[in-house]
């Protein structure tokens, strides 16, 4: 395996975390996620990616959606917002990845 393959593995099960975190800092469009996620080259995802994702999270309860015009006459664009559902979900997600940082650590330092 090469590092490329390690990091997609790493990607594939973080980035739903990292959306989640985004939402949950306030309502996002699918645009959005995708330009602040490319700030981050190691998180950079495609349209591909993060909207069959938004649908599954939708899907399952933890985001909602909202379709809004824009100002500058652009198509109109569907914002998402986190759920009490997603808010709970998240919780739990942000304290396993504590967990998970914490027993690296302690790896690391033998």
């Amino acid at each position: 395996m090469n590092i490329e393959d390690w990091r997609s593995q790493i990607k594939r099960g973080t980035l739903e975390f990292c959306v989640l975190l985004m939402i949950g800092q306030g309502e996002r469009y699918g645009y959005e996620l995708i330009s602040q996620l490319e700030k981050r080259p190691i998180l950079a995802a495609k349209e591909s990616t993060i909207y069959p994702l938004l649908r599954r999270l939708l899907k399952e309860g933890l985001l909602a959606s909202t379709w809004r015009e824009s100002a500058e006459g652009l198509p109109p664009r569907k914002y998402y917002t986190i759920t009490d559902a997603g808010r709970e979900y998240l919780a739990a997600m942000e304290a396993e990845w504590r967990d998970l940082l914490s027993a690296i650590d302690e790896l690391k330092e033998g």
